[in-house]
């Protein structure tokens, strides 16, 4: 049997990651204020540049004048069933920077996030240093408004089953046949 590999790129595995860090502490701030953010990376090394990116915005703090004091990935706690996900973001296009909300259903939050980096990439162009997170939500069915999210919410939703193949008996199977499978439901 031939393993198929994946190609890696197409599955954009994202991680959440909870970082604590502030500035260094001076003569002149020997209390530096603490600052705890949720990002998303695909590992830590990246989430770590990440956060000293948005330090540096939020009060001037480098990552040569700065400590990191603790780095968590964060896990989701019921990954078996699927959610709906609601995420506000920013990001640059070649002529503007732009706010918008998308709705997203997935089994964990992760994958809700790689879905819309994705979707970024294709729909909108937006390298992935160009976005920005803002926030990320678990949505309730009534509180969720994208169309293409409401239509998955009926009770009655049914999918056809298109290639039903007939299962043949362990003495009856071959490797090659002479004839063509009959792939349609009888």
């Amino acid at each position: 049997m031939v393993k198929v590999l994946a190609d890696p790129s197409l599955q954009a595995k994202m991680h959440q990651y909870q970082i604590v860090g502030r500035a260094a502490p001076t003569p002149k701030n020997p209390v530096p204020k603490i600052y705890r953010m949720r990002l998303f990376a695909k590992n830590t090394v990246l989430a770590k540049s990440r956060f000293w990116y948005f330090m540096k915005k939020l009060n001037k703090a480098k990552k040569s004048g700065g400590e990191l004091l603790a780095v968590n990935e964060l896990f989701d706690k019921g990954p078996t069933k699927v959610k709906n996900y609601g995420i506000w973001l920013r990001y640059e296009s070649r002529t503007n920077t732009h706010n918008m909300y998308k709705e997203f259903r997935d089994v964990t939050i992760n994958g809700a996030v790689s879905q819309m980096y994705s979707e970024m990439a294709g729909r909108h162009r937006a390298h992935p240093n160009t976005i920005q997170i803002i926030n990320t939500a678990t949505l309730k069915a009534s509180e969720c408004k994208r169309e293409h999210i409401l239509e998955m919410h009926d009770s009655k939703l049914k999918y056809p089953v298109i290639r039903k193949m007939p299962l043949v008996s362990k003495k009856l199977r071959n490797t090659f046949t002479a004839k063509r499978p009959t792939t349609f439901v009888r």
